[in-house]
This record gives C-alpha cells, sequence and structure tokens, in this order.
C-alpha cells in the first residue's frame, strides 16, 4: 500500500496511527501542505479533492478521507479491532470519533487558519484565538462524553479504537498551540496511555520522513 500524507496532517496522523495498530506496512509518500504540493497536477491527478490522505490500496484503488479509509482498514483487516462489534458500542465510538473529526479538526485545519489569515485578514493573535477556542470547546466536549462512559484504559474500552486514532493527533495538534488540557484528566490519561504504545510513538509526526517546518 502506498500512502500520500502529510507529517503533520492529524487527518493523516490518524491513517498512520490505524496501520501500525494493525501491523500493516505502507510506502510513506510525502505531500507538502505549506508548499502547496497538494495542489499541484500530478497529486490532483491522485486526489480529485486535493486533500491528504489518500490510501492506494495494493491492488491500485485509492481510498479518500480518513475515517472512511480506516474502517475500510478494519473491516479488510479485522483484527486487532478498532470498532467493536456490537452494535450500540460502535456507534459510540463513532460518536467520539465524529467529535473529533467533526466538530473539531474541520474549525482548525490548516487551510481555515490560512483563510483566516490570508482572505480575512485576521491577525495570527486573532488566529490563535480563534483556535484555542474551538479545541478547548471540543475536548471539553470530549471529557464530558468520557465521563458518561465506564472507567477504560483508552477512550472506549481497554484496546485502542477509531477514537483514539482521532484523539492523539488532535491533542498533537493542540499543544502546538499551547492549548491548555487543565480539567481533562481522563482525556489526557487516555492520550497518555496511547502514546506509552509502539503503534502510536511509529506514527508520531517526529518519527515521519519528511518531519520538517
Amino acid at each position: 500500500m502506498k500512502l500520500y500524507n502529510y507529517f503533520r496532517s492529524s487527518a493523516s496522523f490518524r491513517v498512520r496511527i490505524a496501520l501500525e495498530l494493525k501491523g500493516l506496512g505502507y510506502e510513506y509518500l510525502p505531500i507538502h501542505l505549506p508548499k502547496g504540493e497538494h495542489k499541484q497536477s500530478g497529486y490532483a491527478a491522485i486526489s480529485p479533492s486535493m486533500l491528504v490522505p489518500t490510501l492506494e490500496t495494493d491492488a491500485g484503488d485509492r481510498l479518500a478521507q480518513s475515517m472512511a479509509t480506516i474502517e475500510y482498514l478494519d473491516e479488510i483487516h479485522p483484527e486487532p479491532p478498532l470498532l467493536p462489534r456490537d452494535p450500540l458500542a460502535r456507534a459510540r465510538v463513532r460518536a467520539l470519533a465524529q467529535l473529533i473529526a467533526c466538530d473539531i479538526h474541520p474549525l482548525n485545519n490548516l487551510r481555515v487558519l490560512k483563510y483566516l489569515v490570508g482572505e480575512l485578514k485576521v491577525t495570527e493573535e486573532a488566529k490563535n484565538t480563534w483556535y484555542l477556542h474551538w479545541v478547548q470547546v471540543g475536548l471539553q466536549a470530549f471529557e464530558r462524553e468520557l465521563s458518561q462512559l465506564p472507567a477504560s484504559t483508552y477512550s472506549f474500552g481497554d484496546t485502542p479504537t477509531l477514537a483514539d486514532c482521532c484523539l492523539v493527533p488532535q491533542i498533537f495538534n493542540a499543544k502546538r498551540f499551547n492549548a491548555s488540557f487543565d480539567g481533562l484528566p481522563r482525556t489526557m490519561a487516555v492520550f497518555e496511555a496511547c502514546m506509552a504504545l509502539p503503534a502510536f510513538q511509529k506514527a508520531d509526526p517526529a518519527n515521519c520522513p519528511d518531519n520538517e517546518p
């Protein structure tokens, strides 16, 4: 398999985690977002949406959108499972994952932040205030959701799930902006538990070949 991705992209990071958790080998193909490589004709021919990541399967099929890609991997390579078998439990994991991927990430990803500064002419300070507001609102909601669930090592249960694949990159991103993690004891305990696992460590942006500013 081939993974077109950018080391600092949260969505790319999610898929790298899933691949590592499942022990699946892949070729790492960097697409540098700040340099605009995702908008160049070569990559646009691979990804019509001009977004990362794109996973190319051994058969040559290409998959976009991290959540759909991870669920595909979970169906094709079911062990270890990233979604529970029970329908209610599966829905709860998806809800936690979507709280990150649908509620927090779209407001704070690179193209939105660049639009705020480049097109709307907001200051860097205002951009950072925007980022910190929405990430903290979202993580506080995640913490409240966890508080309604039984105590567990990870977001849902005692093995990593799709929810953890989404949470860890979001925490990494928030750390870059010096977000406060006060009042998030369960969320941060989950993060620490995940980062103790080799799969999460291998997927860490610091270990990516294109790790540069």
